[in-house]
């Protein structure tokens, strides 16, 4: 035969680029899951210490590195219990607590199963509990920490996913506005409802927080979410309230 060309994959062809693009897309996808997954534990660990140290803002410990949140987180909470609505302890946490309340989220808040972190600041018994709401943009949420009568802030931390920087990020950035809140009365005297409230205009300064110049909408949220999250705790501390005065 004269001149046999051998024949083989032609480079041209729309098949060989479809089959060249599969084969590319398939090792870059199994390279990210690689790397995702080797990053994962890291991830994970930063959420989590994210987590604590919110906690640790609550509780008015702030301006500390990682390790030192890592360690006074250990230090300060004696347990991260899970209770329901009618204040009774379903999962009981642990010393440092990571085990129990510190896994739970909104969707769990929603059902019933309420986070709580007994804490302990100079001898004294502290309580924080996880909020969440909506501001203008997205979801906030937030810590408050509640002194042993179970009916005054002792702090608060707030966080946001995508509020207006100056105006509703406010509630994050801004200390002296969080600070705003210790020593203000979470419930009315008979304790049936809560009256920590965010409010353009206050009347009752012992319960009231004057709202965020320019970010009404959010601040609303705020008050929202801080009567809508507090509400199921009540019952809890109640309880506790007379278990500390006996």
């Amino acid at each position: 035969m004269e001149n046999e060309k051998k024949k083989g994959l032609n480079t041209n062809s729309n098949s060989y680029t479809i089959i060249y693009s599969v084969i590319i897309v398939i090792i870059v996808a199994f390279l990210l899951a690689f790397v995702s997954k080797g990053l994962e534990k890291r991830q994970n660990e930063n959420v989590a210490l994210d987590a604590k140290k919110q906690i640790l803002y609550a509780l008015n410990i702030r301006d500390i590195s990682d390790e030192e949140a890592k360690q006074r987180y250990t230090d300060v909470v004696l347990s991260d219990d899970i209770i329901d609505k009618d204040g009774n302890i379903t999962t009981k946490g642990e010393k440092g607590g990571e085990s129990a309340g510190f896994k739970l989220n909104s969707s769990d808040a929603k059902e019933g199963r309420l986070a709580i972190y007994t804490c302990t600041i100079d001898g004294e018994t502290k309580y924080v509990v996880p909020v969440y709401g909506m501001g203008l943009w997205g979801a906030i949420r937030g810590y408050i920490s509640i002194n042993s009568d179970g009916n005054t802030v002792y702090g608060a931390y707030f966080n946001h996913d995508s509020e207006t920087a100056g105006l509703g990020a406010e509630i994050k950035d801004n200390t002296a506005w969080q600070q705003l809140f210790k020593g203000k009365t979470i419930f009315s005297e008979d304790g049936s409802k809560v009256i920590l409230a965010v409010k353009k205009k206050v009347e009752n300064k012992d319960s009231e927080v004057d709202a965020i110049t320019g970010a009404t909408l959010t601040s609303d949220g705020v008050s929202l979410m801080l009567q809508d999250g507090l509400q199921p705790y009540a019952k809890f501390l109640t309880d506790n309230k007379q278990k500390e005065e006996k």
